[in-house]
């Protein structure tokens, strides 16, 4: 059984239908899913994110984790019965019985636990994948731009490393920018300005917010191409040679501190109100994994000022005539305003990744990369 896991969890490729292999796999994802919710469950305070505790409501998601198991182990069940890759199924419901024996949604959480402990974002990670993946394979399947490419598609366990260490480190990222921004910036910040542009209608902030953040995010990202130093860490992030919606989490960690420091300087300096800043945050992880993502989706002239998948899939491209063009996160006629933008006869780039493909793949081998000259 862990051997046949294991060739699973290492290949690619479509998953043939009527073996039991699409349902043992979401059958088995949606317990794995499960457990780390119940291990959430009886130790909040170093599983779970503060900012997202005080907005739970827990009798709800107690019923998503109930329904979750029941799905898992429902078609774990029919598998086994039917005799549908038994060997997944069985894995898969070892999996719900092992949450359902640790208390399953019923586990009881005391309320009265420190809220200042160290913490790894279990519950974030959670909720971004489960909803994710939800959200944005219907979206590829029902707009492909290729359609050939399978949700499994080559490297993506290496993504997957990137998305789940990303997500699990939220806590460090969340204290080292916040401390990296009121340090280096906080010297510059100016009551009567934040207060004018907090107290703007909200029609009025959240387009400034975005403009703001994507002038900081088009020039920081266009340093990282320019610099040599920079690009041997932003050459990670361009490795990826599949587009979907699991490519854009490719990103060296350090990186993310880099930019994410820059970008929220101005927004902390300007004083947006939480409102805005709120919507702001789920603007960007929209468009994070949307203008990844293996979608055909142009919108138009609109693509000339919005940022689509399209024309950000270009930047991704080996092409010649895309190499170090369309920067931008958002707002994709800023490009067009200091020239950076690409111009081709053609709809969409042939080929992704590093020119020369030069970087290599896995999590481990990627987070090195930056630090070793050797290619």
């Amino acid at each position: 059984m862990l051997d046949k896991l294991n060739e699973l969890a290492e290949g690619h490729g479509p998953l043939t239908p009527g073996r039991g292999l699409v349902t043992g796999v979401l059958a088995l994802s949606l317990a794995f899913l499960c457990l780390l919710g119940v291990l959430a469950f009886h130790f909040p305070e170093y599983l779970t994110t503060p900012e997202l505790r005080k907005s739970y409501d827990v009798a709800v998601i107690r019923q998503i984790l109930f329904v979750a198991m029941v799905l898992a182990g429902g078609m774990s069940l029919v598998n086994i019965l039917f005799q549908r890759s038994p060997w997944l199924a069985s894995f898969a419901f070892g999996l719900v019985l092992l949450s359902a024996l640790l208390g399953g949604h019923k586990v009881e959480v005391d309320p009265h636990f420190p809220d200042h402990t160290p913490y790894i974002g279990l519950d974030w990670f959670i909720l971004d994948l489960l909803g994710s993946a939800l959200i944005f394979i219907f979206i590829e399947k029902l707009f492909a731009l290729r359609r050939d490419q399978p949700v499994f598609r080559p490297e993506w366990q290496t993504d997957l490393h990137h998305f789940i260490v990303n997500h699990m480190v939220i806590g460090f990222m969340l204290l080292a920018t916040n401390l990296l921004v009121h340090k280096l910036f906080g010297w510059a910040a100016v009551d009567g300005v934040r207060g004018w542009v907090g107290a703007l209608p909200f029609w009025i902030g959240l387009p400034m917010i975005i403009l703001v953040a994507d002038l900081v995010q088009y020039w920081t990202h266009r340093a990282y191409h320019e610099v040599p130093l920079l690009w041997r860490l932003h050459a990670v992030h361009h490795s990826v040679k599949h587009m979907d919606w699991l490519a854009g989490s490719r990103q060296h960690i350090l990186e993310i501190l880099i930019t994410r420091t820059l970008v929220l300087a101005p927004i902390f300096l300007m004083g947006f109100s939480k409102d805005v800043i709120d919507a702001y945050i789920i603007v960007v992880g929209f468009q994070a994994v949307f203008n990844h993502a293996n979608v055909s989706v142009r919108l138009g002239p609109l693509r000339h000022v919005i940022v689509t998948p399209n024309f950000h899939h270009w930047h991704h491209s080996q092409d010649r005539e895309a190499l170090d063009k369309n920067y931008a996160a958002h707002f994709a006629f800023i490009d067009h305003l200091f020239g950076t933008a690409v111009r081709s006869d053609r709809l969409w780039p042939e080929r992704y990744g590093v020119l020369g493909d030069y970087v290599p793949n896995g999590f481990w081998k990627q987070f090195k990369f930056p630090f070793v000259w050797k290619d």
